[in-house]
């Protein structure tokens, strides 16, 4: 079983509950490609769902028993990675940060990163814990958008350095839509993450390719990168996925009086060069929480003010202001739940210096008056633009035949609450749920208890209450709720894609904020297009070009793919970009200034896309399609074999251990009652099916306890030998090669096959069969035989097998031995060549720096000969010859120099040669004597 065949992800791909698509099976076969090489680049465009190409690796990984995985992501995507894994491959994953880690540390856990399970982590919180990671032998290492670590080979990417610094000998798997944006050396930092022997070192790879001025460079280039990334591309997969569209739509609204009062109040307060409620260290993450809890609505910034105001009240009383500055951004993180990731994500460093300040007291009065002012705007007019909107939103929906469901984001608590009292007060009135980050509310609750009676006795409880409480909630919505008002925080990671109706009423100001949230219903497996609604204030002029930005620089809500590759590499995180649309707010005070902003802004973003670069993209790193599509055709029916044939065995094997204890048809089985050895509670009775067609059915897999014992049962039976009578006709099926076959008789043997090579174990079924007359069957007969209907006779006339049986079951051995030696060949071949390479990138940029010295040297001797007086003559002599001694150390250097990197590889390919030597172990598991009736 080859690396490069589907075989070696049956067991996963019959686990994994999503519909496969074959780019994506090419894409976790290309990771595992060589078991040289330490780690791959998944670089597929935006929407083809390189999380499920990351997830099947590790979920066979899994599988292997090497348990030690770490997935490192943007803060915002941890949950969504945490669900997905869940989900689709039944895997449960933990997610590390401050929190967690401080409370894993208290428990007891010496290491919370070594515990050999799948563990998922923000980029800033693996640099935090550098030190950690380097200590634990990672199986593999997944970096999602791992564009943000491009420009690794500079001095000033610290997370960048941190990371591959830490990770240096673990596998890796980089998924990225924009590996290469603005310079070729981004492509050279991302490779370096994965191998450092791809390349030689910085200068020898800007000698080289710096300049992609001939066909012959990009062909080696193109040939280097080959191995290591992998690019599959929408229209080459159109074949078997239809995307959606997505259509815009606008409500405008112009705010009360009482409201821009509120507004203006506000803003000048925040724009103050000082603040006491505000503790310097986090000024600029607080003040950007609460100018998007102004814009939110008037219940969320009066109930941000109440807390500082009380906060202050507490500092003056008890002086007490480190706690209650720490307390501060705990209390607005209740309202605004993406604040901790926010704070992870800006990384503000604590500098408590600043203005002098102004009287406390002072500050508080005014805290408490823009409260008091807050309370008594009851209505929104924003709140009532929403209920036009749903209006006309619905409408839409009508038209294309879609559901008349509407997921409404909101970034605040409060205005979640507001929001529900504003529709119960609508036409709408009981068809609303709120989703949050607690999803603690009578509602939800309420929900959440007849989930469970209605799931009683199934696998869909997973028996941990806040991840049954989002599905309970996900499934009120799907069946019985109309909208869904959900916080951003709240709503990672589900999958709404029964909704066709996204609405922002709160507009977060980083693309790939607002990408991930139009992404829970805007996905794969969406059959309607999907309308996205926003609102734009009239009255305030940055509202208006920060809309702009995102529907027209971005292009975030139309079109059939929404945000474009190219546009959302170029931003990296999104955090650069919503720290500037912060600064605008926080220093801009009148329109002519605003504009000037936005406008030099806009200027910035289309600087940094760079169309030569996605020439240059597309020359290294795309394929033709045609030929990228004759091959996913192969894929497609390659996986579909491997997953069904799978199925089967697995079924076979069910049927044959639970014969006694299950009633078996063709979609699954009933399990009435548990078998010896099992409990209730791991396998309870009912019904399996494998996949899961009705409902309420538990899911059968290979990783389903059932299964597992089962397996496990099978494997322990001693089978001696034994005479069996097989059934052609009963079998039903004409199968020519064993029709002819029909009256003989024979012996078989079925045995298994251990090689390991490489750090690999590769199992082999070696199932050989002979007639009585001395004539070998076909390795497939020999199966075809095993699958037919069987009795077993009486063993009184079991004779000797002959020795021409053993004879074919070592020929079968040795066949498949010389098979995996000449494959693994292959792979030590390949790793020499990139070493070979490496090595001659190495001494090219030493000789270069040889020939820049030559250069040199000519011109000063050119110089001298020329030089006007006897003192500049003595002057470039000796500049001559201080270069010419330079020249001949640098010399003596590269000799040096060579000898190491000669000897490094020489210590490689020892080091190789050392793995590449294999041991084999054969296991006879029975032998019997067959006749065919």
């Amino acid at each position: 079983m080859g690396a490069d065949a589907a075989d070696l992800l049956a067991s996963t791909l019959v686990d994994a509950q999503v519909d496969l698509n074959p780019h994506q099976v090419e894409a976790a076969l290309f990771a595992f490609h060589s078991p040289l090489s330490k780690g791959v680049i998944l670089a597929d465009e935006v929407g083809l769902g390189k999380t499920i190409e990351a997830g099947l690796v590790i979920a066979q990984r899994w599988a292997e028993r090497k348990r030690n995985i770490l997935v490192i992501c943007p803060a915002n995507l941890r949950k969504q990675w945490h669900q997905e894994l869940q989900d689709k491959f039944s895997l449960q994953a933990q997610i590390l940060e401050a929190k967690s880690y401080r409370e894993l540390v208290k428990a007891g856990t010496k290491h919370p990163f070594d515990q050999a399970r799948v563990l998922i982590c923000s980029y800033q919180f693996a640099k935090s814990k550098a030190d950690d990671l380097r200590r634990v032998a990672w199986d593999l290492v997944v970096m999602d958008e791992a564009h943000r670590l491009r420009n690794v080979y500079k001095q000033s990417n610290v997370i960048g350095k941190a990371l591959k610094e830490a990770l240096a000998n673990a596998p890796k798997v980089l998924l990225t839509a924009t590996p290469l944006q603005n310079s070729l050396l981004e492509l050279y930092g991302l490779v370096s993450l994965v191998d450092e022997r791809v390349f030689g070192d910085l200068p020898s790879f800007r000698d080289q390719f710096g300049a992609l001025n001939n066909a012959a460079t990009v062909t080696k280039l193109r040939e280097r990168l080959q191995p290591v990334c992998m690019r599959t591309l929408r229209r080459q997969v159109q074949p078997y996925i239809s995307y959606t569209k997505r259509i815009p739509m606008v409500e405008q609204f112009t705010p009360s009086q009482d409201e821009q009062v509120l507004r203006d109040m506000v803003s000048d307060y925040l724009r103050r060069p000082a603040l006491n409620a505000l503790p310097a260290g986090q000024r600029q993450l607080i003040s950007l929480v609460l100018w998007k809890l102004l814009a939110s609505s008037s219940h969320a910034i009066g109930g941000a003010l109440g807390t500082m105001a009380q906060r202050l009240q507490d500092k003056l009383g008890a002086a007490l202001a480190d706690k209650t500055n720490a307390q501060l951004s705990e209390e607005l993180d209740k309202d605004y739940e993406s604040l901790d990731e926010t704070e992870e994500e800006w990384g503000e460093d604590g500098d408590d210096s600043g203005p002098p300040l102004a009287s406390v007291a002072e500050e508080i009065a005014e805290l408490r008056e823009f409260q008091r002012l807050a309370t008594t705007i009851r209505d929104n007019a924003k709140g009532q633009a929403l209920l036009v909107a749903l209006g006309k939103a619905f409408a839409e929906l009508e038209e294309l035949g879609a559901n008349k469901k509407a997921l409404i984001f909101t970034e605040s608590r409060r205005t979640q609450d507001y929001l529900l009292q504003l529709i119960e007060l609508s036409p709408y009135a009981g068809q609303a749920v709120l989703f949050n980050g607690t999803n603690t509310s009578d509602q939800a609750t309420a929900i959440y208890q007849a989930w469970l009676q209605r799931h009683a006795g199934t696998d869909r409880i997973t028996g941990s209450r806040t991840a049954d409480t989002r599905a309970a909630l996900v499934e009120h919505f799907r069946d019985s709720a109309q909208i869904m008002i959900a916080t951003e925080a709240g709503a990672e990671g589900i999958n709404l894609q029964f909704c066709s109706l996204v609405i922002n009423y709160d507009l977060p100001w980083n693309p790939q904020r607002i990408e991930q949230r139009i992404g829970r219903c805007h996905r794969y497996g969406q059959k309607h297009d999907v309308v996205v609604v926003n609102f734009i204030d009239h009255s305030n002029p940055a509202d208006k070009r920060v809309y702009e930005l995102l529907a027209q620089k971005f292009q975030l809500f139309e079109g059939v793919f929404g945000a474009s590759d190219e546009v959302l590499g170029t931003i990296g995180s999104g955090v650069d970009f919503e720290r500037r649309i912060a600064e605008i707010y926080q220093t801009c005070r009148n329109p002519q200034e605003i504009e000037t902003s936005f406008q030099q802004l806009q200027l910035d973003l289309s600087g940094e896309i760079n169309a030569a670069m996605l020439k240059t993209r597309q020359l290294l790193l795309e394929n033709f399609d045609e030929a990228v599509q004759d091959k996913l055709k192969v894929r497609q029916t390659e996986s579909k074999s491997a997953r069904n044939r799978y199925e089967r065995l697995l079924m076979d094997l069910t049927h044959a251990e639970l014969r006694d204890h299950a009633e078996f048809d063709h979609e699954g089985f009933t399990l009435n009652q548990t078998p010896p050895g099992l409990t209730p509670s791991d396998v309870p009775s009912g019904r399996y099916e494998l996949p899961r067609r009705s409902g309420d059915a538990h899911l059968y897999r290979t990783g389903h306890p059932l299964a597992q014992a089962l397996i496990a049962q099978a494997k322990g039976r001693i089978l001696p030998p034994a005479r069996i009578r097989f059934d052609y006709d009963a079998y039903g099926s004409n199968v020519s090669t064993l029709k002819a076959l029909r009256g003989q008789s024979g012996w078989l043997s079925f045995s298994v096959l251990s090689i390991d090579a490489l750090g690999l174990v590769e199992d082999y079924l070696l199932v050989v069969a002979i007639t009585n007359a001395g004539e070998a069957m076909h390795e497939e007969d020999a199966e075809k035989l095993l699958r037919l209907p069987a009795e077993l006779l009486q063993d009184d006339l079991l004779m000797q097998p002959p020795a021409t049986l053993d004879e074919e079951v070592l020929r079968l051995e040795r066949q498949h031995i010389q098979a995996v030696n000449t494959r693994n060949l292959g792979y030590f071949d390949a790793e020499v060549q990139k070493l070979d390479a490496w090595a001659d990138d190495l001494k090219v940029g030493l000789e270069n720096e040889v020939k820049e010295l030559d250069r040199e040297i000519k011109d000063v001797r050119r110089t001298a000969t020329v030089a006007a007086t006897l003192e500049e003559k003595l002057s470039w002599q000796k500049r001559q010859r201080e270069l010419e001694d330079k020249r001949s150390q640098l010399r003596r250097r590269i000799f040096d120099r060579q000898d190491e990197i000669d000897g490094q590889r020489s210590r490689l390919i020892d080091d190789l040669e050392g793995r590449l030597a294999s041991t084999s172990t054969l296991k006879d598991i029975f032998k019997i004597q067959w006749e065919l009736a």
